[in-house]
């Protein structure tokens, strides 16, 4: 019964639009073509862009296609969603080179027997002048400015040129040249997508479905998870790379992790977290989601390694059982990791907390910290080291 798929279907979905229309879509007797696109605007995929691809994966396996659009004639625009700058359009050679690479990694969720990926320049290419002045013709000025960040821009006097007008226009046509029953984005795409809803409507088409998904922290828990902001774990990092960053993320952004992430039933995932608000160690279930994700993308034998690996380091460190214990409140926007450091008596200023992040002899729960600037927003309860001696357990609570 499609009743009975909506559940798993719709899973940390933010929206879906329109409910009673996706029930009737599932009751068909066919297979239902089920649109995500994706810019090659960058050849590595990470986690955050997996919450989408296993939406799509659960779909395949309802007995659903994929069709898998890859936006090379889009990506030649640059997406303007969420930028407050032109974006720089990329050349037909980067795109074909980040393309290939998406197709390499994204069979690493998806079911190639069930995906068919398309790129938009087959239709786009072959568009006439005329047709695509027509196209613009569907769409206003005044609409368009309904997008916030065009809105922001426009009130802000910041530039925005004409193609970037064309973006979702033509994202949308994507789905009447697909025929599209139901697309899926990041909640940054919604206008866009329901641009695809209005076009297929106009060109006398059922209109898809729309789903958004919900946009996955980085590793600091705030800022959307980028290979720009180096917050990120690409799915085809190490099995020990993954595991330790996993085992970075606060006890709190732990919980948004197995919701989006996580194949796990639901109900057991709330089991746990009551478990932990009872005064379970949140630690032993973040293993369980370095392990689950570290399975996916590698295997359990490495999954298995990871922990062990892991394990061994956490104890080399000779940590000792009986240290510190200190309580810091966060302040609205967060606390430094050079002030936590002086703060706890692990060093004596905040310079000579930074100097020792540079040389590597910083350590959070046996990870070595990188960045001198790192900000900690979220409460947690962590063992903090410097050097080889110095040992504090800290609670950070807002």
């Amino acid at each position: 019964m499609p009743e009975n798929m909506l559940e798993s279907l719709t899973r940390g979905a933010e929206d879906v639009l329109v409910e009673a229309e996706l029930i009737k879509k599932l009751a068909l007797d066919r297979p239902l073509r089920i649109k995500a696109g994706f810019d090659p605007t960058a050849p590595d995929l990470h986690l955050g862009h997996t919450v989408l691809i296993n939406k799509l994966r659960q779909f395949q396996e309802c007995g659903h296609t994929v069709l898998f659009l890859i936006g090379d004639f889009t990506g030649m625009i640059g997406d303007p969603t969420g930028k407050n700058i032109t974006r720089k359009p990329l050349t037909r050679e980067e795109v074909l080179e980040n393309a290939k690479s998406y197709q390499n990694q994204v069979f690493k969720i998806l079911d190639p027997e069930k995906t068919e990926v398309m790129f938009n320049s087959t239709w786009m290419n072959e568009m006439p002048t005329s047709d695509l002045i027509q196209l613009a013709s569907k769409h206003t000025v005044a609409r368009m400015l309904e997008r916030d960040d065009f809105s922001k821009r426009f009130k802000s006097g910041q530039p925005i040129s004409i193609h970037e007008f064309l973006y979702p226009l033509i994202q949308g046509y994507d789905s009447v040249a697909m025929r599209a029953d139901v697309e899926l984005g990041g909640t940054d795409q919604k206008f866009n997508l329901l641009v695809g809803r209005q076009l297929q409507s106009l060109y006398g088409q059922t209109p898809q479905v729309v789903m958004t998904m919900p946009i996955l922290e980085g590793l600091d828990g705030v800022q959307k998870m980028s290979k720009s902001l180096n917050n990120y774990i690409g799915i085809f990092e190490s099995a020990d790379e993954m595991f330790g960053k996993i085992m970075s993320i606060s006890d709190e952004l732990m919980w948004r992790y197995f919701e989006l992430l996580s194949f796990r039933p639901l109900s057991e995932i709330n089991q746990w977290q009551q478990s932990c608000e009872q005064g379970d160690n949140p630690r032993t279930y973040k293993v369980l989601l370095a392990q689950e994700i570290i399975t996916r993308f590698h295997d359990q034998v490495a999954a298995n390694k990871a922990l062990e690996n892991f394990e061994a380091r956490f104890q080399r460190g000779a940590i000792p059982d009986d240290m510190p214990e200190i309580e810091l409140k966060i302040e609205a926007e967060g606390l430094a990791i050079a002030n936590i450091l002086k703060t706890s008596g692990l060093v004596k200023s905040t310079s000579d907390g930074m100097r020792m992040i540079k040389q590597g002899a910083v350590k959070i729960d046996g990870e070595k910290v990188s960045d001198s600037k790192l900000m900690l927003t979220n409460e947690c309860q962590r063992v903090y080291q410097v050097g080889k001696r110095k040992f504090a357990r800290i609670t950070l609570i807002k």
